[in-house]
């Protein structure tokens, strides 16, 4: 549980430090009635959106141990007319988590240090430089891993909460009458008599729940009980009395206008240990939404929505703790645009509850899909229980777009074109394997007829898109040498819908006879292939494999264009599909094939 504590809760343990200053930022005022209705609104959005709905029910909802969207998006879309609409809603949940693996960084490092404008006030000129800074290290230091500092991680968050604690009990045992604002009456009260400024006020109560869809997704590193049991019995306590603590201050008239109540909590003496406390926080808090953007992607490239990417495995302990270099730096071109573009914590609040708000809303479509077709629930309860939720959702997504001119833009604009990259990917993807499926035979008629065909000693390995044709590149080998090798091995690497496959079911080998052989290499999407280790555990023809008489005959592809030609994709998908195809990694490092046993043969599609 101590390991989940570091892990999981980094994004919604930070929200303390800077939802309920936006609340009273967005609500223009600082009033008692404004103090009680917010805390109402809080609490009831961290019952209902994170312990109910997450922590209860979604994470029943995963993928052999998995979570995430693009984890959910995987268990429905099997096979069926329904397959494409919730391939793209999944690819829409996870453009938008993008967005979010962005701004959490930013408005989390930013709140911490701001901390510092009440001990020390001279400071206030350097702290978006120092924010800066303490990104640019964080980017930095992705490629060594996270293994050293993850040890660190539970107990520093457990030292955080405690300290929250403490400080919001202490203010509440001051102001014990406070805790009646617990009564949601207080929330619908406020609600109903403030009108359209009570309505956007729900966009700031959200940051509250923004951390919900991350427990979801982290719960493959340490699984649902104990995350669970961290949930319930530390963190939603200590963030419950945090929040108490800070309305408390501001119904006593403790805190002054643009000021934020989190740090009022705290004497004096304790004001910098705080800001550090704080800041060592918010760097777990971001370094955990970049590893979940890791994870994320390689998930995207293993279902087909990403081109390759090279990913670097950092730990030969902790299947999660990977770098995948690409995205880490223009994450961080993205963290410190937005840092320096916004420049304090209370603007970008405005366009960090857009991406996680419109995403919930999809997970719960994604879940109410899931309640009919694999629980078996009945209409009457899946429509109840999954509307209900809906319309929770609904309310904070339309709340949050108020803010769109103010830089809820932000996460819009990042989300489609990342929407628009993955789309362009996949159908250009589809379009293309297509065609090169045109331009062979079956597999069984070519074997057949290369029975009297010469052949030189030593093994060839031809990777193959399909199991029942055979590869372009054995074609063109054919075709330009007249030759094969004493062993012809077709692998074939398949990605199933579940995270993770076993080892021990890792490979299967079929004789197709004249010295040909099939093997089928399967992985989970949260696996990376490596080629020549799963072929170090395989047989044929009674022989292992002799990297040093392997050969790895691969097609390269290049998509071209010709005026007035039949065109399969319209004009932008075909650009954007063509440029991430040259940009792509190469097969023989997203496969781990040796480059001194590798012969390319080059192919041309049009699409």
């Amino acid at each position: 549980m101590l390991g989940a504590l570091g892990v999981v809760y980094g994004d919604i343990g930070t929200s303390p430090l800077y939802t309920l200053k936006t609340v009273l930022e967005w609500a223009g005022s600082s009033a008692p009635e404004v103090a009680y209705g917010s805390l109402s609104l809080i609490f009831w959005t961290l019952i209902v959106t994170t312990s109910i709905k997450y922590v209860a029910l979604v994470m029943r909802a995963d993928n052999d141990g998995e979570g995430g969207i693009l984890a959910l998006m995987a268990r429905l879309a099997m096979k069926g007319r329904e397959r494409s609409g919730l391939v793209a809603i999944g690819i829409l949940g996870a453009a938008l988590l993008y967005g979010d693996g962005a701004i959490t960084p930013a408005i989390s490092v930013l709140s911490a240090l701001e901390g510092l404008k009440l001990p020390a006030p001279a400071v206030a000129p350097y702290i978006l430089p120092l924010a800066v800074l303490v990104l640019v290290a964080l980017f930095s230091l992705q490629r060594k891993g996270t293994a050293v500092i993850g040890r660190l991680f539970g107990p520093v968050m457990l030292a955080w909460f405690v300290t929250i604690g403490a400080l919001g009990a202490i203010s509440v045992l001051a102001h014990p009458t406070i805790l009646l604002a617990l009564d949601p009456r207080y929330g619908l009260h406020y609600l109903s008599t403030h009108g359209f400024t009570g309505f956007t006020v729900l966009g700031a109560v959200f940051l509250s729940a923004t951390g919900a869809e991350a427990l979801y997704a982290d719960m493959g590193h340490f699984g649902a009980k104990p995350i669970r049991a961290g949930w319930y019995g530390i963190v939603l306590p200590m963030l419950v009395l945090n929040y108490a603590g800070q309305a408390a201050l501001v119904v006593a008239g403790a805190v002054p206008d643009g000021e934020n109540p989190f740090f009022r909590l705290a004497p004096d003496s304790l004001q910098l240990p705080l800001v550090a406390l704080a800041t060592a926080a918010t760097i777990i808090a971001s370094q955990s939404i970049i590893s979940g953007v890791f994870s994320m992607t390689r998930q995207a490239i293993q279902l087909g929505l990403c081109p390759r990417l090279n990913v670097t495995q950092t730990s030969a302990t902790g299947y999660g703790q990977i770098y995948v270099g690409s995205i880490n730096w223009l994450l961080m071109v993205f963290t410190l645009g937005l840092t320096l573009g916004f420049g304090s914590s209370d603007k970008l609040a405005a366009a960090f509850g857009v991406a996680v708000s419109l995403t919930m809303l999809l997970t719960t479509l994604l879940m109410y899909k899931l309640m009919r077709e694999q629980w078996k629930w009945t209409p009457t309860v899946a429509i109840a229980v999954a509307g209900s939720l809906a319309l929770v959702d609904l309310s904070f997504a339309s709340a949050n777009l108020t803010k769109v001119a103010e830089g809820g833009w932000v996460p819009l604009v990042t989300a489609a074109t990342v929407f628009l990259l993955m789309e362009a990917w996949r159908t250009g993807r589809g379009a293309m394997l297509s065609q090169l499926e045109r331009g062979t035979i079956p597999l069984a008629q070519f074997i057949k007829s290369m029975a009297g065909e010469a052949k030189v000693s030593g093994t060839a390995v031809y990777l193959s898109r399909r199991r029942d044709v055979v590869p372009l590149a054995m074609l063109h080998n054919v075709k330009h040498y007249h030759v094969l090798h004493e062993r012809n091995v077709l692998v074939h690497v398949e990605t199933e819908q579940v995270p993770r496959v076993p080892a021990s079911e890792r490979a299967s080998v079929t004789e197709l006879g004249n010295g040909f052989y099939q093997i089928v290499l399967r992985y989970g999407f949260m696996q990376q292939p490596d080629i020549p280790a799963a072929l170090a555990a395989c047989t044929v023809g009674g022989q292992g494999f002799d990297m040093m008489q392997t050969s790895f005959f691969l097609s390269r592809v290049s998509i071209v264009t010709v005026p007035g030609g039949k065109h399969r994709l319209n004009p932008l998908f075909r650009r954007l599909f063509a440029w991430l195809q040259r940009n792509a990694a190469d097969a023989t490092e997203f496969f781990r094939i040796p480059h001194n046993r590798i012969v390319e043969l080059g192919a041309r599609v049009e699409l």
